[in-house]
């Protein structure tokens, strides 16, 4: 792993998004993108940047189920008012949170996924160090599924609604074997609660109860982190 620390989330996103416009200058076509409030600085970034994203493909790791796109708490929308209005890509492909049949969409979404190599995957980590929405206890070989949310994961989504029962309890997302496939990876963290999962993630052991320690198997990997989030590393 390559771990950047940085000031803070604007000084992350500033890095990330630099990283991303070197990937595209270097000929990646496909990126796998992230929703919440971690890369959002990583997509103002990019929309103040000269980066084309017009003959490319972006692949957004989950969604959550039951939300349509045009939802404004779906992923499709987050997409939409950060990052796709300002800059498009010749497709994008989201999860179908409102698709009549679970096991179809999964199936579907694989193929997608099958279909577009990603050359560059965004990542975040949750507190209890779950990746996308592969929570802890997921396999590492797991492709796309539907997942039940844990009660901590839902808790850091409530801030999103206006009341707590309306958070979403399922989701699909992009299973951890899908996005080790990924050829590069950047994972952002920023926060002092992010700590205790950095610190895991990085230095602790391999094991599907840290579900981001597998990126230790990863051949390239970069972590970018504020202080307040490394700060409880050791080396």
């Amino acid at each position: 792993m390559n771990i950047i620390v940085v000031k803070d989330s604007i000084a992350g996103g500033k890095k990330a998004s630099e990283l991303f416009c070197d990937a595209c200058a270097s000929g990646a076509k496909v990126f796998g993108l992230a929703t919440g409030s971690t890369p959002v600085t990583t997509y103002q970034y990019l929309v103040k940047s000269k980066i084309d994203f017009s003959n490319c493909i972006s692949v957004n790791l989950d969604e959550y189920v039951g939300l349509k796109p045009t939802d404004e708490q779906s992923y499709r929308y987050y997409m939409e008012k950060n990052l796709f209005e300002f800059k498009p890509f010749k497709k994008s492909y989201l999860p179908e949170g409102s698709a009549v049949d679970p096991e179809e969409e999964v199936k579907r979404y694989d193929q997608v996924i099958t279909a577009n190599p990603i050359d560059l995957q965004l990542l975040g980590i949750g507190r209890n160090g779950h990746i996308g929405f592969n929570e802890p206890g997921s396999s590492f070989d797991l492709t796309t599924h539907k997942v039940a949310l844990t009660p901590s994961t839902i808790e850091a989504n409530a801030r999103f609604f206006e009341n707590e029962k309306d958070v979403p309890k399922y989701a699909y997302s992009m299973g951890i074997g899908s996005i080790m496939k990924s050829k590069s990876i950047i994972l952002e963290a920023f926060g002092e609660n992010k700590a205790v999962a950095v610190a895991k993630m990085i230095e602790g052991p391999v094991t599907e109860e840290c579900p981001a320690s597998v990126l230790q198997r990863h051949a390239n990997v970069t972590v970018i982190v504020d202080e307040a989030a490394a700060a409880k590393l050791k080396k």
